[in-house]
């Protein structure tokens, strides 16, 4: 009669918190590792971009949330409650239109000669790294499954 989603919550559990259940081994997972080290490298350009061009700094707190947001949804596994959603290429294309960002502004900030702009330069160019190696990853995986190993 009722999904595995639907049931009802077993006797002791609370109801609103079981859909929010933390899978602890993805954080010790690759993508768990990868979707960390872009969180780290996100905020750290916010905070070098506050304090040299601020003009920036928008760019690098949008993908700070937006990463935070695709680590909880996958951390949670609530992301299989919407069903009709292609995840997988949507992580694609956020760490495609991730790295055209952070490519211009990475560029754009290293114009500016100040020390805290030519840090998040460096942090810049380590991110966007990370970030194609996600999409390499998820392009090998789940767009073009026979390739995968």
């Amino acid at each position: 009669m009722f999904g595995s989603r639907d049931k009802p919550p077993a006797e002791g559990e609370p109801e609103g918190l079981r859909g929010f259940a933390v899978d602890k081994t993805f954080f010790t997972s690759l993508k768990g590792l990868l979707l960390e080290a872009e969180l780290a490298l996100t905020f750290i350009i916010f905070i070098l971009f506050t304090a040299s061009i601020s003009a920036y700094m928008v760019a690098a707190l949008l993908e700070f949330f937006i990463t935070l947001a695709f680590l909880f949804l996958f951390a949670t596994q609530y992301y299989q409650r919407f069903e009709r959603l292609n995840w997988p290429c949507l992580d694609f294309l956020r760490c495609v239109s991730a790295i055209v960002i952070f490519l211009v502004i990475s560029f754009a900030a290293i114009t500016v000669r100040d020390g805290a702009a030519i840090a998040a330069f460096v942090f810049g160019l380590l991110l966007v790294t990370v970030l194609a190696y996600d999409a390499f990853k998820i392009y090998r995986a789940e767009m073009v499954p026979g390739l995968s190993r």
